[in-house]
């Protein structure tokens, strides 16, 4: 059954008014397409098997049932476990902001806390208990735990949570829930120990899936632009001066190049911080802070230490080097484009990674266009044309009207315009080579080669075999026989 052809707004679910009004101060305005499918099954009382991916909306597919059905009754009523602590508090951040006028009583558990302060927490009779798996598991052992018989159980991410390590915890975890319970599935993909599980844990479960097509949020302006390898950095900076982003997540590899890049950048008069694996838990929720409130504007972030990342006013994610397969590609540059926003996912790429592209685009079924960066000239053009607009549309402040009466005692109009301008200007310089990167015609002649040497190659081994640098056919090739590992520990 669908239900996206009957559903078109909030209302449609008969939510209570207070909820109703915490998901109209929250900014949304129409349910995602994992919201239309997801919720009424939830609320029918239906287990759920819902497959989609981040940044599609399931938060609030589970948020608003779990919200909707709170009894009150002095016990735990809802449980969700997720696999790291930034989700966690991500996901409690979100069920206040859709529960604040319910008075939704939320606890997050996990790593890296104080265990007194959790329990002292825990005995203030919380509706909904947010968790790590590790923690969780240790509070429930030791018996810390009080009234717990939660009602309603969501595991979510529980793809993260197998590559984690966390399948034996979860199934340990289930051994302390009550078994009328409902039970609701969330993961980006269904490897079989998922599958498994699911069998075990879910009664009859309803099944949602989210196509790669909806997935792929329409709302998102996705671009490459072919660079050499030495280029990144200034790339990066060039793209970030034309675009003028508000809030940006950049992608990186591995820890290591989020601080270089990181501290490039602040060297530079940016305002950006890093986020990995290696940094204490508190520097982490700090930055992330800083990010929200603005304090900072360029985030710099490892896949794993930015999961779950759920900051709505996110105009531009930048993938340093192309992700490793189209699922983190689609992860990523889920983190823009939400909340019915617009959002840029730029990716760069060097000539030999131009196939990559190529992949990712034929499996995710979205269009990323080509683009050319632009030159210091063409920069300059368009942080002109920006500067203008805002001078257009910003009003002159008291303070303002003081200043310029002051001034112009000392120096004629004309002057003190073209003054003001240049310290404008000056606060803006665009630096870095003049053109970054190859143009559309540069990739034409490479498309061209590689199709001349694949025809070639083709030919050769008709003939009678390719050889390989050694003089040997290409199967016994040594060089050949190199694959780049990417080393996965450094993420």
């Amino acid at each position: 059954m669908h239900h996206q052809e009957i559903l078109h707004s909030f209302n449609d679910f008969n939510f209570k008014s207070q909820l109703l009004k915490g998901i109209i101060e929250a900014g949304f305005k129409i349910p995602s397409p994992i919201q239309i499918e997801a919720i009424p099954y939830v609320l029918g009382g239906h287990d759920l098997i819902a497959q989609a991916q981040t940044g599609t909306g399931k938060t609030a597919a589970f948020a608003l049932p779990i919200i909707q059905n709170l009894k009150n009754s002095g016990s735990i009523e809802a449980l969700i476990i997720t696999p790291t602590r930034e989700l966690a508090m991500q996901i409690s951040d979100e069920v206040y902001k859709l529960g604040r006028f319910c008075n939704t009583r939320t606890v997050s558990i996990y790593g890296g806390q104080s265990i007194h302060r959790q329990v002292d927490l825990l005995k203030k009779c919380p509706q909904v208990i947010i968790a790590t798996p590790g923690r969780l598991l240790d509070h429930l052992r030791n018996d810390r735990m009080g009234n717990f018989s939660p009602s309603m159980v969501v595991l979510d991410e529980s793809d993260e949570m197998l590559d984690m390590g966390f399948l034996d915890d979860i199934e340990e975890i289930f051994t302390y829930l009550p078994s009328y319970r409902q039970t609701l599935l969330f993961s980006a993909t269904m490897p079989l120990p998922i599958k498994n599980l699911a069998k075990k844990i879910l009664n009859n479960p309803k099944i949602v899936k989210i196509a790669a097509t909806e997935a792929t949020n329409s709302d998102i302006s996705q671009r490459y632009y072919i660079i050499n390898e030495h280029e990144r950095e200034d790339a990066i900076v060039r793209l970030i001066d034309s675009e003028t982003p508000t809030k940006t997540i950049i992608f990186t590899r591995m820890k290591k190049e989020a601080d270089n890049l990181s501290h490039c950048l602040k060297a530079r008069g940016y305002l950006s911080g890093a986020l990995h694996g290696d940094m204490e838990q508190r520097d982490r929720q700090q930055t992330i802070k800083l990010f929200k409130q603005g304090d900072i504007d360029i985030l710099v972030a490892t896949d794993v230490a930015a999961r779950g990342l759920d900051i709505s006013d996110v105009s531009h994610v930048f993938n340093y080097h192309i992700p490793l397969n189209s699922e983190n590609y689609v992860h990523r540059i889920g983190r823009t484009g939400r909340a019915g926003k617009k959002g840029i996912a730029v990716t760069l790429a060097t000539p030999l990674e131009f196939k990559e592209i190529k992949r990712i685009t034929e499996n995710t079924k979205a269009k990323i266009e080509l683009y050319e960066i632009p030159t210091i000239a063409q920069t300059l053009k368009n942080a002109h044309s920006k500067l203008i607009a805002k001078m257009l549309t910003t009003e002159i402040s008291d303070e303002a009207l003081r200043l310029y009466e002051q001034l112009s005692e000392e120096m004629e109009t004309s002057q003190l315009a073209c003054k003001l301008l240049s310290v404008l200007l000056n606060n803006h310089a665009i630096s870095g080579p003049n053109k970054i990167g190859l143009n559309k015609e540069d990739l034409a002649k490479i498309k061209n080669s590689l199709l001349r040497y694949n025809k070639k190659t083709t030919t050769d081994r008709r003939r009678g075999g390719f050889r390989g640098d050694n003089g040997f056919g290409r199967k016994h090739s040594r060089s050949s026989d190199k694959r780049h590992k990417p080393n996965r520990s450094n993420r």
